[in-house]
């Protein structure tokens, strides 16, 4: 290739992709103020900066776990499910009710354990290398829990008004959000409940400061193991070419033969599986939760599936990723408390040159 062909190159994806170079701009700048603050004497440190990366990962794998049932929701029944967040709060207290139950069978009874709330997370010791039964099952019937959850509610409230149009879908889902929220809060209270005991979880020192804890390389293996999963489901098998063919066009899907309305229950029990898990995950990582985490959460959950291309699979992968490491690693930066705002300015700033996010146009897979 001559040097007037790669200038031609150059100049017309400049001209037709401005976001690409301006993205590009952005990065190497803050690349080499990264570079300046390492070999500043007292300054950034390689340990400290893994453990930014570190934690990035953790928290993005975590939000575009989550994010992908959210999304699937949007491509395949077109409305942003805002109960979606209390799915994952849904799933979260069933995995630890299951835990704790199993982990204080024959100490407590089943009223202390769940509902008096008197018991540290010290006086159980749970942990996935403490009590792997316990966290193993919470985790198997947090995701069932959550699949059991958006079935019926798919049945009782959103399957009567599939054909009134997303707004309508939309609005109930804020009232199922709300209805679950409270329910949790009437049930449990407002109380953070303790799942994980943090002193039995071990954690791996790497130098410089920069440690991997237990349940963080839980999240990660298990988390990237799933979304691995529905990869493979959506390329590899039939039910996947169905679902993509019905994101596609619901309608041709309809008149090909495709039973749409078995798709439909195939969606919610994936999204909701993945929801519940993701939820479980996140309390045991962070060792807690109470009854509006996922509502919480739930914000940066549609930033990531927003910022990757709203109904795109893939796009709430790689939005939760970004959104996770920009959180963590604005830190560098500007102080704690700052660090959400940094995460959707960058959505926004992608937003500004791609409206319709970074997976535009790739739908369901």
């Amino acid at each position: 290739m001559g040097i007037s062909e790669t200038y031609a190159r150059g100049r017309e994806l400049v001209v037709s992709r401005p976001f690409v170079l301006v993205v590009a701009l952005v990065v190497g700048l803050l690349f080499v103020d990264i570079v300046r603050q390492l070999a500043t004497p007292g300054g950034l440190n390689a340990g400290q900066l893994a453990s930014f990366l570190w934690d990035g990962l953790v928290t993005g794998l975590a939000i575009g776990l989550a994010g992908v049932g959210l999304s699937m929701t949007y491509s395949i029944l077109n409305f942003a499910n805002f109960g979606h967040g209390d799915y994952v709060t849904s799933g979260a207290f069933a995995g630890w009710a299951v835990t704790w139950l199993i982990a204080g069978a024959g100490q407590f009874d089943v009223a202390t354990l769940l509902f008096i709330g008197s018991l540290s997370t010290s006086q159980l010791g749970v942990s996935m290398f403490g009590t792997p039964l316990a966290v193993v099952a919470g985790l198997v019937v947090a995701a069932v829990a959550a699949v059991a959850l958006s079935l019926v509610i798919d049945r009782l409230v959103y399957r009567p008004m599939r054909d009134e149009g997303g707004i309508t879908l939309l609005i109930a889902s804020i009232g199922v959000a709300l209805a679950l929220r409270y329910t949790i809060y009437i049930v449990w209270g407002q109380r953070t409940r303790g799942l994980t005991d943090a002193q039995s979880v071990p954690e791996v020192a790497l130098g410089g400061g920069f440690e991997l804890g237990g349940h963080e390389i839980t999240l990660v293996v298990i988390a990237a193991a799933l979304m691995l999963g529905v990869h493979l489901l959506l390329q590899t098998t039939k039910l996947g070419k169905a679902m993509r063919a019905m994101a596609d066009n619901e309608d041709l899907a309809r008149v090909t033969g495709i039973p749409t309305e078995r798709v439909v229950r195939y969606t919610w029990t994936i999204g909701g599986g993945l929801a519940g898990a993701g939820g479980f995950l996140i309390a045991l990582e962070r060792g807690a939760m109470n009854f509006q985490f996922g509502w919480i959460l739930l914000l940066l959950i549609f930033a990531a599936v927003i910022l990757g291309g709203i109904g795109s699979i893939y796009g709430a992968m790689f939005g939760g990723v970004t959104i996770g490491l920009t959180q963590s690693l604005s830190l560098v930066w500007i102080p704690g408390e700052f660090s959400t705002v940094a995460a959707f300015g960058v959505m926004i700033f992608v937003l500004l040159f791609k409206p319709e996010g970074i997976f535009s146009g790739v739908t369901t897979a």
